[in-house]
């Protein structure tokens, strides 16, 4: 029978809920446990699709062309494990399933409530990612704070999870905050006295605390809150700040969250296989060298918009012991005729242009594309970033001086990016875009067939115009190199410049297959390039 962990939120947010769930499905699954992930957030939009990354951060898709919350980055990043369609779910996806189904009379003429007919959905969706996924551990978290109007309704269904299967089947992590007060110098307990308390009143008990504080707790402070809260000792778990994200884990494993979790489902406690992850950070810690490289994007005040790429950049580091440090470039800064690019760019030894949407910032972005092809600087382009690499070839090298894409201007002279016929007549924002995994069929002795080693990939999607292959023939002339199509629906997937150094870019989104112990091979490629320089 799967067994359920849920990790909740108390005091504050942005404590490390997500950091949490993830070293916890680490640790399971290094002791040979399958595990699978879920983020359950309180906001009523369907997915975050439709958001801009300015407020929430990037989109993360899954392989089966879900936009899910950029948790799910994290989750994948850490355990390894490709999630689903039932790993992030909504307040809006759950009442969209909830009011198709009373307008379907699935409900049989009931009214329709938030108990039982909402919680029940929301049990349906942690049962039903323990079936698709076959997993002996599915870890939900819970967005949110509890106390929280929009999460309450979560909270209940997790309650009548709790009663349904019994302590032998779920088990509760509850992350809280110990302030420290200066002045007293005091770690103070009341605040997760007091969340404890309010947990408690809505019908849960949770068997373990992840206290985050700013050094060890005491003895004296986990006995008063083992007390205060009914929880045992040994299940109270400090989350002390690090420098290294990778070391939580390791802090996890050492006060024993994980045999803690196995004893209450009386399940055998496996040997462990860390080493690979000590050797992870044992390798961040111990970077020998830096390189900067440009990030050229229209959302760069938020660094999470872009955070899978600025990961994937950092991994693909760390195999070369070299610390990356990101020179985050307003695109819209660059439009500027009295910017000097060649000082912007100084000491970048690699630009990369990402994924966006919409007109704004765009003639920055192809303008720097120009000054990476001109100069001979490492260059990768992601989704957006390879449309504007072929508009840029398009303008300065083969002469169609009003190259562009109908996203831009709806009627675009030389569209050398169009919409696809089959999305002509779609309305609707959300979710209609061509998401998820696509095969690309990789041409033998290319940069890209180098890179992947081999000439089938499936690779993750999320946009909605393509290349026009009108101008395919013309800009072959002129020296590109289309490297990976996808051959069912004939769509260019990657392109490259062999006259170039290194001159590569892609539709898809190689960022959301990267992980730090197995980076991309395009980013391996270009930050290998970056640091190579002359």
């Amino acid at each position: 029978m799967t067994k359920y962990i849920f990790v909740t939120g108390g005091v504050v947010s942005g404590l490390g809920k997500g950091i949490t769930a993830a070293s916890v499905a680490l640790l399971l699954k290094s002791r040979g446990y399958k595990v699978f992930m879920q983020k359950f957030d309180p906001y009523i939009n369907v997915d975050p699709g439709t958001m801009n990354p300015i407020q929430h951060g990037e989109v993360y898709v899954t392989y089966d062309g879900c936009e899910t919350d950029l948790d799910l980055g994290h989750y994948e990043r850490f355990i390894d494990e490709e999630l689903n369609y039932t790993s992030n779910i909504t307040s809006g996806k759950i009442y969209s399933t909830v009011i198709e189904k009373e307008r379907k009379g699935d409900y049989l003429g009931a009214t329709v409530q938030m108990v039982p007919h909402v919680t029940n959905e929301i049990k349906n969706k942690v049962y039903e990612a323990g079936i698709s996924s076959g997993a002996e551990f599915v870890i939900t978290e819970i967005g949110g704070t509890v106390g929280d109007i929009e999460s309450s309704t979560f909270i209940e269904a997790l309650r009548q999870i709790q009663y349904e299967k019994g302590e032998e089947n779920t088990f509760f992590i509850h992350t809280t905050l110990i302030p420290y007060i200066f002045g007293s110098n005091e770690l103070k307990t009341k605040p997760t006295q007091n969340s404890v308390k309010d947990l408690r009143n809505m019908g849960i008990r949770p068997n373990a605390l992840v206290c985050r504080t700013p050094f060890p707790t005491s003895d004296s402070i986990k006995n008063k809150l083992s007390l205060f809260c009914s929880i045992p000792v040994e299940n109270i778990i400090d989350a002390v700040d690090v420098k290294n994200i990778y070391q939580i884990p390791i802090n996890f494993y050492n006060q024993k969250i994980d045999e803690a979790i196995l004893k209450q489902f009386k399940m055998p406690i496996k040997q462990a296989n860390i080493k690979y992850w000590q050797d992870l950070i044992d390798t961040v810690d111990n970077l020998k060298d830096e390189v900067e490289i440009a990030l050229v994007g229209k959302y760069v005040e938020l660094h999470d918009a872009y955070l899978s790429v600025a990961e994937s950049l950092r991994h693909a580091g760390y195999k070369y012991k070299t610390k990356v440090n990101i020179n985050w470039i307003d695109s819209e800064s660059l439009e500027d005729s009295n910017v000097d690019l060649k000082k912007v760019f100084k000491n970048s030894k690699g630009i990369l242009v990402p994924g966006g949407f919409g007109s704004r910032g765009i003639e920055g972005k192809i303008k720097a594309i120009k000054f990476a092809r001109e100069n001979n600087i490492p260059f990768l382009g992601i989704c957006l970033g390879m449309q504007l690499a072929v508009i840029e070839f398009a303008r300065n090298v083969c002469g169609i001086k009003e190259a562009s894409s109908t996203e831009f201007k709806e009627v675009c002279p030389e569209p050398i990016i169009d919409l696809m016929a089959d999305q002509k007549a779609i309305t609707n924002m959300g979710g209609t875009l061509r998401l998820g995994n696509y095969e690309c069929t990789i041409k033998p002795n290319t940069l890209a067939y180098e890179d992947y080693k081999q000439n089938k990939i499936l690779e993750r999607h999320r946009h909605r115009y393509e290349f026009n292959n009108k101008y395919k023939e013309i800009l072959e002339k002129n020296g590109i190199v289309f490297s990976g199509i996808n051959e069912q629906s004939n769509l260019v997937e990657i392109i490259e410049y062999p006259k170039h150094k290194h001159f590569i870019a892609c539709q898809f989104h190689p960022e959301f297959k990267s992980r730090p112990t197995k980076p991309h091979p395009l980013f391996d490629s270009f930050v290998k390039a970056s640091i190579k320089g002359d």
